[in-house]
Formats: C-alpha cells, structure tokens, sequence
C-alpha cells in the first residue's frame, strides 16, 4: 500500500469500530485525511485491536516520521555545563533517550481532538500502542497517578526510546510553596526514574507551564536548579536538554543558564 492507501485504511478501520460515525464519509484533501487520522486516535479509547492495524500504523508513522527534520541530541551545542543544552521545536522530533510527557493524572493521554497540548501530540506520533500501554500501567496501579511522579514507556514510534510521563502541579490561583515542591518533585522523579532505566540523555519539556498555569519564570528556576543539583550528585545522565517552545521560555532558560 502506498501512504495515502494506508492512511485511508487506517481512517476506514477506526470509523468501522463506532457505529456512530456509520455515515462519515472520508475528505479528499490529503491534510483533513491525516487530521482525521489523528482525532479518531485521540478519541479512541484504550481497548484491544488487531495486530494487522498495529503493524499498518507502525508503517505509515514511521514514514511520516521520516519526512520530519529530525534533530540528534549529539548535534546540540551545551551551555558551560557541558551536559546542558537548550533546544527550541518540537521535542517529539528529537533522537534521543527519552522524552518527557506532561501528562493528566489518568496519564492515558489527552482525549481532545487535535488539541495542541505535549500530550495529545506525543501520542498521536507514537501510535495507539502507546495509550495501550499506559492504560495497562495504570490498571495495574489501580488509582489517577500522583502529582510529582514519574512512568517510563517505550516511545514506540517517535525518534526518541522512551517516553517518561509525569503529572505536574495545576495552579489555582496564587502560586504556593506547595506547587513548587511538586514541580521540583516532578524533575527528580523523573531523573531517578532516568537513572534506574540506564537513560543517558533526556529531553524536558516545560512542566506545567501553560493549561496547567505554573508561571513560566519560576517554572524555569526550579527546573534548571533542579536539574543542576541531580547532575552534581549524578554522573550516569549525560546530557538534559531543555526542549522550549514559547520565545518567553528560550529567552528565560537562556537568562538562567547564562547563555545570554
């Protein structure tokens, strides 16, 4: 099958699964065929399907992967630190070790149609194995995932190897030594988690920045402070990349880092 077959046999296979999208009838233009592609994985639930789609995804998110402008995490120049970098795009386009997700507490993923969040994107490029994968993690625990917690899963078909998932804090109202202590809780969660699962080189996002409301300037303090306190104590983490995506968040970790 070529990818616009495949693409249209994957829309098809998740259309036949509800009886409520018995009518839909499939776009022509290529664009709203893969953003349809993408809500009908973001609203599926997690439940079992066949190998065959499996196996098909897999292939067609594996070419879409290589039509991306994938960064390797060995071509990122460091700050003076030399196993810290800062890098601006889309953190699911890095090769590296692993990735960090800034996921809900019931951690399978967000469930809004083409919502832009870290989430949504990291699962809609890893593939439905992903959301499989966490709701198993998560039956097994038997209860939301705590905030300032970390899980590690394969990263499927992103660049990356693994993802780590972790609940940041939700800011309501004035921010309190409560939610930075949850916040520096995520970091260390998941560089101890990093360590354990032989990670040498990882990639934050900006925890609970954003939908989450954590101010963006304290968000950086105690990530890099964080971050460098581990680093001291850890040798087996070979290099953190902060991964920006707001120009307000470059500007801030390249003021903290002394880059500028």
């Amino acid at each position: 099958m070529t990818q616009s077959e495949k693409r249209i046999w994957l829309i098809k296979e998740l259309l036949e699964e509800n009886p409520y999208y018995k009518n839909y009838k499939i776009p022509s233009n290529q664009q709203e065929q893969k953003n349809l592609l993408r809500a009908l994985m973001n609203v599926r639930m997690p439940k079992p399907i066949s190998k065959e789609f499996l196996d098909i995804q897999d292939e067609y998110l594996q070419e879409e992967l290589r039509q991306e402008d994938i960064v390797d995490v060995t071509d990122l120049p460091c700050d003076s630190d030399e196993r810290i970098a800062i890098w601006q795009g889309d953190i699911t386009n890095l090769k590296i070790d692993a990735i960090v997700n800034a996921a809900n507490s019931g951690m399978t993923g967000c469930y809004q149609p083409l919502h832009s969040c870290i989430d949504n994107i990291v699962h809609s490029k890893a593939g439905i194995e992903l959301r499989l994968k966490c709701d198993e993690i998560m039956e097994r625990q038997g209860h939301p995932e705590e905030t300032g917690k970390a899980k590690i899963t394969s990263a499927y078909n992103l660049p990356s190897k693994y993802v780590i998932h972790t609940v940041g804090p939700i800011v309501q109202g004035q921010l309190t030594k409560h939610d930075c202590e949850m916040l520096e809780s995520c970091y260390r969660s998941i560089l101890e988690l990093a360590v354990a699962s032989d990670v040498k080189t990882i990639a934050f996002c900006c925890i609970s920045t954003g939908v989450f409301m954590f101010p963006n300037k304290e968000a950086c303090d105690i990530a890099v402070d964080t971050v460098k306190g581990f680093l001291k104590e850890h040798k087996e983490i070979e290099k953190v990349v902060f991964n920006v995506f707001k120009d307000i968040d470059y500007e801030l970790y390249s003021k903290k880092l002394k880059i500028i």
